[in-house]
């Protein structure tokens, strides 16, 4: 059996930042205290004094583009490039090609991934207006959850049935992850800056036509639909300080049943960097104002939202640089993210607890994932080691996402990932891949 014993870290759980040793067994974390010492000589010992040990990140949402968009991306490209930034579980999302609404499709996908990911995996399974008894089918231990796209969808995976959408919120225990922006209200919006501009509207009008208004009366009919019939709901990608203001944070995310999340480049990002960045930042929902920005900031903090992930979702670099209107929507991000809200901790404005807390205390605590996100004796050894003082350039020849861009290109972060470890196994340590995958199917504790 693997063991390897962790010396000295900096362990971040749970709240803590306290100095100790981790010592792993095979896939799991065996013992966790101070001096802890190898009782055999094939125990591997690390020493991290001076860096910093989380548990691995779990994000709860990427496209990671396979099957049938593998020119963008693919499931063994962007799992590295998730473990090379810390995060060592991802959830995925069913808008590919063919599309995940039937038992067979999530099947076929999940044998992909058995095949080629690097980071542990789970997908989940899309909604349409007609498809109510393959939902049924599914088993709950075995799927992340529900995707139902209630605007900006692809294919047939717009929900705008109201019965349909009643029948799915009414008939499963599933957690129900949403995208949530009015369809009638961004077209109305979109045909005004049509008549005005032709294709060429210039990309900062992005935020007025995926507006304030289609986000919040989209959020809000699915929060009162969910209420009613009293659906577990999560919101996705919340983009408008507005919408923060329908979630509360009066008890543990345990007992929540509708939770909300926000990405990093609505953290990170204001409409003040269209100009620099222009389509590379195109996302829907849009990156919207400074202020909605700081209010996301505000409702994060104060634990109205539960969680941060990244909606990576890569396209080639030729469509991205296409006029606004055949620019599609989405940007890679796994790889970036953790050191993106480091570097928001080098600035005063998140702690290291909050940061575990919220990329992966709680999308386990949310979804139910069995013994990961957490550095706990018994749990899965999911662990990333951070250098805090170890700055690094985001550069053309540093990124791993198969796109071959970032909307990140030229920052600098303070903080380095040196090693991600993937159930008790190194999996990347200082730009390096381990040549075996020691990624699982995440399974649910239901």
């Amino acid at each position: 059996m693997k063991k390897t014993l962790i010396k000295n870290a900096n362990i971040v759980n749970e709240g803590t930042v306290f100095n100790g040793d981790v010592l792993i067994e095979g896939e799991y974390i065996k013992k966790i205290g101070e001096s802890l010492t190898p009782k055999s000589p094939d125990v591997l010992v690390l020493d991290a004094e001076g860096k910093y040990l989380l548990p691995g990140a779990i994000d709860d949402q990427v496209h990671f583009r396979e099957p049938g968009l593998t020119h963008k991306a693919n499931i063994e490209t962007e799992s590295k490039a998730a473990i090379a930034g810390g995060i060592t579980s991802f959830i995925e999302m069913p808008n590919t090609n063919p599309q995940t609404t039937t038992v067979e499709k999530l099947e076929e996908k999940f044998e992909i991934a058995a095949k080629n990911s690097s980071a542990n995996y789970s997908f989940m399974f899309g909604g349409t207006n007609d498809n109510l008894d393959e939902i049924l089918k599914l088993d709950a231990n075995q799927v992340a959850g529900l995707k139902l796209f209630l605007g900006s969808s692809t294919g047939n995976m717009l929900v705008d049935d109201p019965e349909v959408l009643k029948k799915i919120f009414s008939n499963t225990n599933l957690r129900i992850s949403v995208h949530c922006e009015d369809e009638a209200t961004i077209r109305k919006n979109l045909e005004a800056h049509l008549s005005k501009y032709g294709e060429d509207i210039p990309i900062e009008e992005h935020p007025v036509i995926r507006s304030e208004d289609a986000c919040y009366l989209s959020s809000s009919k699915a929060i009162e639909l969910a209420k009613e019939t009293g659906a577990r709901l999560h919101v996705f990608h919340l983009s408008t300080g507005k919408e923060t203001n329908l979630f509360t944070n009066d008890i543990a995310l345990k007992d929540k049943k509708i939770t909300s999340e926000v990405c990093i480049h609505h953290l990170w990002f204001s409409d003040e960097d269209y100009k620099n960045k222009g389509t590379l930042i195109k996302w829907n929902p849009a990156v919207k104002t400074a202020k909605d920005r700081d209010q996301l900031w505000e409702a994060l903090l104060d634990d109205r939202i539960d969680v941060i992930a990244t909606d990576h979702a890569p396209h080639t670099i030729e469509d991205k640089n296409n006029v606004y209107t055949k620019a599609p929507s989405g940007g890679p991000l796994v790889q970036h993210a953790l050191p993106a809200m480091l570097e928001m901790y080098h600035k005063g404005k998140i702690s290291l607890e909050k940061i575990v807390e919220k990329m992966c205390h709680n999308p386990s605590i949310m979804f139910e994932i069995d013994r990961r996100g957490f550095v706990k004796e018994g749990y899965y050894a999911d662990l990333v080691l951070v250098d805090l003082n170890n700055p690094w350039t985001v550069t053309k020849d540093n990124i791993l996402y198969k796109c071959g861009w970032s909307p990140f290109e030229g920052a600098t972060f303070k903080s380095r990932i040196t090693h991600t470890f993937v159930n008790g196994s190194m999996a990347y340590h200082n730009a390096k891949f381990s040549a075996v995958k020691y990624a699982k199917r995440l399974t649910f504790n239901r």
